[in-house]
């Protein structure tokens, strides 16, 4: 009886928090929230251009106003869940998130729709790395703490593989509004899960210079507007949003020389292997979320799919996205980041090549799918892989900044696919799928060289 007594205090310590399992599947469904809406969009292209007479330009920013927010605030998001308490910020987040897409669903015009999608990109830039600070504080135990981010993978993987059926689904049934809605019961059942002090966070005291993260939001909006207006051939629109992204990245780089806290950390970047890395990271995003972008306007207005057809269509490219990761990790781990890199870039590039020449030969499905499947395995490849990668060559002290940095390029590469292949289909589907193909061959090939680094260090 006194070894039991004396030993209770020892298992109280020792107790995980009460409610840390609904937490971690509230939290894990957050993130499904936020990948659920990149993907469930891309089924509803044909249907929301038809329904608010919209061009090519209107619908690349119905998409990349979500991408550009997103990417421009990851960069402090970090800090700010430190500072804020990765908890209230996160869930902060998950509010706005919802709210924001509730009214999407009743947007009046295309610009209060891309107003909305952008706030609903700080949302989500709010959530992410909150949710993994809020995993480390539920479970600190090493193997523990492996396990939730398996978890938390899983079910936010899952969203990318449902994204274009449930989308296809929504909208057959009742029209691209309906897939906004879909994310309201979700964001409410995460806010119920995550209610409670198991999940409270401390705050800290890192500093976040807002001008500095102002500029560099501005300097990509602007960028990124520069671009879509060139594909669409508005000269003089392009070329003033060129001077403002000029001032912007000057006005940037003057506060980031003065800044006590930057947004961004210049030491991860004077290495070539991160370099490298973030440029493989940008090439996978611009192949599969340009993908997902101009893929559904040839199956549905010139292969004549409905939008559940389109949704099917996208598995071979979704599932093995959502399913390969705990394989690459496994390989990972035994023969280390550099080669599934390496093939993943290689199968994207290739499935490029694939889609692209279907499209010229107007194959049929089965080749398609070869090539989804290809682009689906690059990707479940590359990305764990380079996780790994970057974190691994990150010098001491950075492994959060450097995550941050990872997951914002990502984004940016994500902006630049829409953008950059949405503006390539005017000259056909096509050559916009070898665009792709060709930017993951040049990732391949600067990644690879980036290995002489290695040897020479």
């Amino acid at each position: 009886m006194t070894l039991l007594n004396s030993s209770a205090p020892a298992q109280a310590n020792h107790r995980p928090p009460q409610g840390r399992s609904s937490a971690l599947t509230g939290i894990s469904l957050g993130y499904f929230m936020v990948l659920l809406d990149m993907t469930v969009l891309s089924v509803a292209e044909p249907d929301l251009a038809s329904s608010l007479r919209t061009s090519m330009a209107g619908l690349q920013w119905a998409t990349a106003g979500y991408t550009v927010a997103f990417a421009a605030l990851l960069l402090s998001a970090g800090a700010a869940a430190d500072r804020f308490g990765a908890e209230r910020l996160f869930r902060a987040g998950i509010a706005v998130f919802t709210l924001a897409s509730l009214l999407s669903a009743f947007a009046p015009g295309l610009w209060a729709l891309v107003l909305l999608r952008a706030i609903s990109g700080v949302a989500a830039a709010a959530c992410v790395p909150a949710s993994m600070a809020m995993i480390a504080h539920l479970y600190p135990e090493p193997a523990a703490r492996a396990r939730a981010v398996s978890t938390w993978a899983a079910i936010s993987g899952a969203a990318v593989a449902a994204g274009p059926i449930a989308g296809g689904a929504l909208v057959g049934a009742a029209g691209w509004r309906s897939i906004f809605l879909v994310n309201v019961p979700i964001g409410l059942a995460v806010l119920a899960l995550t209610l409670g002090r198991a999940v409270a966070c401390q705050r800290g005291d890192r500093r976040i210079d807002w001008p500095a993260q102002l500029a560099a939001a501005a300097a990509l909006a602007l960028f990124t507007d520069a671009l879509i207006a060139a594909g669409s051939q508005a000269w003089a629109h392009a070329a003033w949003s060129s001077v403002g992204f000029g001032v912007s990245v000057l006005v940037f780089l003057g506060l980031e020389r003065h800044s006590q806290a930057p947004v961004l950390n210049r030491a991860l970047l004077r290495s070539g292997r991160v370099r490298a890395g973030l440029l493989a990271a940008a090439a996978v995003n611009f192949a599969l979320t340009g993908g997902l972008f101009v893929l559904p306007l040839l199956l549905q207005q010139e292969r004549h799919l409905d939008p559940l057809q389109t949704g099917l269509a996208f598995l071979p490219l979704t599932v093995p996205f959502a399913a390969n990761p705990p394989f690459t990790g496994k390989i990972v781990a035994r023969v280390g980041p550099r080669r599934p890199i390496l093939a993943g870039l290689a199968l994207l590039a290739a499935g490029g090549a694939v889609l692209a020449a279907v499209v010229f030969a107007d194959g049929g499905y089965l080749w398609l799918a070869v090539g989804l499947l290809m682009t689906g395995f690059g990707v479940s490849y590359a990305l764990p892989a380079l996780v790994a990668a970057l974190v691994g060559v990150a010098p001491a002290g950075t492994a959060g900044a450097v995550g941050g940095l990872l997951n914002a390029v990502r984004q940016v590469g994500a902006t630049l696919g829409v953008v950059v292949m949405g503006a390539a289909v005017t000259a056909g589907t096509g050559w916009s799928l070898l665009m792709s193909g060709s930017v993951c061959a040049i990732a391949c090939f600067v990644f690879a060289v980036a290995r002489r680094e290695e040897t020479a260090e």
